[in-house]
């Protein structure tokens, strides 16, 4: 055999031993890149998924890729591509909290509008029925259409009402807007059936 075709043999044995000692030098950085893109990921909770979800979708997509390129051994391509990804990943902590936030503060307008209607036309729908019911039960003979059964689940739909609006105005003045919103509801939905019950209009 010549002595080139000796060297040459040797010097391309070299060389791939060289190539995949890189290789192997490159997987441990490779792996540690996937882990610390998937511990950022983790580590914006279930806020991430309820308030971006295209936002994380974009990121897990991205690590999907990552991990196929360490399948494929493309180490190099994948430490190249970890950077920028790994920064989206820990940029989601913090955007999942101001998009919470938003959403937030729009509920909380949404409450507060929605307390305004009520707190203003439950009151005088409450002091009606009230007076109606204080009317009936003095009367000796309930009106047509009244028998007693329903006047009595309307005078106990009433006292329900009163005793939830309440508790609407307390969680209200407490700044709970949600339970002082959702008490509310429950009031005008007594009330109503209650002004059915005694035959008024709840005009």
């Amino acid at each position: 055999m010549k002595p080139k075709t000796v060297f040459a043999g040797f010097l391309s044995l070299v060389m791939a031993a060289a190539l995949l000692a890189g290789c192997a030098n490159q997987m441990e950085p490779a792996k540690k890149a996937i882990a610390d893109i998937e511990a950022a990921v983790a580590a914006a909770g279930p806020d991430a998924a309820q308030y971006i979800p295209d936002q994380l979708q974009a990121v897990t997509t991205q690590v999907a890729d990552l991990k196929m390129k360490f399948d494929q051994k493309d180490y190099k391509g994948l430490l190249a591509a970890a950077p920028a990804l790994l920064a989206q990943a820990q940029g989601l902590t913090a955007a999942a909290a101001s998009a919470k936030q938003a959403a937030e503060a729009a509920a909380l307008e949404a409450f507060n509008s929605e307390w305004g209607t009520l707190a203003a036309d439950l009151p005088a729908q409450l002091a009606a029925v009230t007076s109606r019911v204080g009317i009936l039960s003095k009367s000796k003979k309930l009106p047509a259409g009244l028998d007693a059964a329903s006047f009595a689940a309307a005078k106990s739909g009433v006292d329900e009402a009163r005793a939830l609006w309440d508790q609407a105005t307390a969680s209200q003045a407490a700044g709970n807007m949600e339970q002082a919103v959702t008490a509310a509801r429950q009031v005008k939905e007594k009330l109503s059936a209650a002004m059915a019950g005694l035959g008024m209009s709840a005009g």
